[in-house]
């Protein structure tokens, strides 16, 4: 063999390692943010009406006051559908959904209301999960769970609860969306149909 093809050979399996590791260490990592640009995000939300737009200026952020701040919130947000979704960061399928909760975000956000309940959690967990997966939608910590009683909340995580704009639960689905489409599909079944 020569000089020319050994080479050649040598490169060709470094490559082949290359994908292979890197394959393998991504496929470990668990999911992977689905974060779209800010310039898609600032498209996407052009024209949102007032309540909605003023939640995408919160997005990502993980805040405080309890039951009383959230109710005040779903008060303000009455004539508008509602999406509630209640995740922790210790649950290992509320971190798989994310990035099909950070897509539909974003593809929905201009007609639908998205909120996060961070239910049982301690600081700094749900903070340090919304950098790894920044959402367009504010979060409430609930370390006590009160906010995801008032909505129903088995205890069960993840669970999304769907408000029609008169305020009234709809729908709740317990358990991760497998998939943005199948978020997706929920979101136009109960709050776009």
């Amino acid at each position: 063999m020569s000089l020319r093809s050994r080479s050649r050979l040598l490169l060709a399996v470094a490559l082949v390692s290359l994908v292979v590791v890197v394959g393998a260490l991504r496929s470990g990592a668990g999911p992977q943010s689905a974060e779209p640009s800010r310039a898609a995000i600032a498209a996407a939300f052009a024209g949102s009406p007032a309540p909605l737009a003023a939640l995408h200026a919160e997005g990502g952020r993980l805040l405080g006051g309890g039951l009383r701040a959230f109710e005040a919130q779903l008060r303000s947000l009455r004539g508008h559908p509602v999406l509630v979704q209640i995740w922790a960061s210790w649950c290992r399928a509320c971190r798989s959904e994310l990035p099909s909760y950070q897509r539909v975000s974003v593809a929905d956000g201009r007609r639908v209301a998205f909120l996060g309940v961070d239910a049982r959690d301690r600081p700094p967990g749900g903070a340090d999960l919304l950098r790894r997966f920044p959402v367009s939608y504010p979060s409430w910590l609930d370390e006590s769970g009160a906010i995801a009683r008032s909505l129903g909340g088995a205890g069960g995580y993840p669970q999304a609860v769907f408000i029609d704009p008169r305020g009234a639960v709809v729908d709740a689905h317990s358990g991760p969306y497998g998939s943005a489409e199948a978020l997706q599909r929920d979101v136009r079944r109960y709050l776009l149909g």
